[in-house]
């Protein structure tokens, strides 16, 4: 069983970077994909980034790529999701998922989730 909590939401202008956090309580938290997803109202649950657990490969939704940085410490149990240059179309629930599926950008491949933060990018 993994438990994930993410916390770092918040208001930010246009422009300005964020941190999240999620942090895992899971004794297996190494052995499991850590992804991120976003979801705004009336949008459907879209993939953000991924920190692969094998090697912390990472890979990126178009959107993002360029502007956001994942990345894990295991001793921590914890996967980071940093973004800068944010933008008024970044605003959604943020969640971050944990899973051991190849499938790494459809969310329904992961097993476990978060409750999600909300970040709000004002223009």
């Amino acid at each position: 069983q993994v438990q994930l909590v993410e916390s770092g939401g918040a208001l930010v202008q246009a422009g300005g970077s964020l941190r999240l956090s999620c942090a895992s309580s899971g004794r297996t938290f190494s052995s499991y994909n850590m992804g991120w997803f976003r979801q705004a109202p009336g949008k459907e649950r879209e993939f953000v980034a991924v920190i692969i657990w094998s090697d912390s490969s990472t890979y990126y939704a178009d959107s993002v790529k360029g502007r956001f940085t994942s990345s894990r410490d295991n001793a921590k149990n914890t996967v980071y999701l940093q973004m800068n240059s944010l933008k008024p179309e970044d605003t959604a629930v943020y969640y971050c998922a944990a899973g051991k599926s190849g499938v790494i950008r459809s969310w329904r491949a992961y097993d476990y989730w978060g409750q999600g933060t909300q970040v709000t990018v004002s223009s």
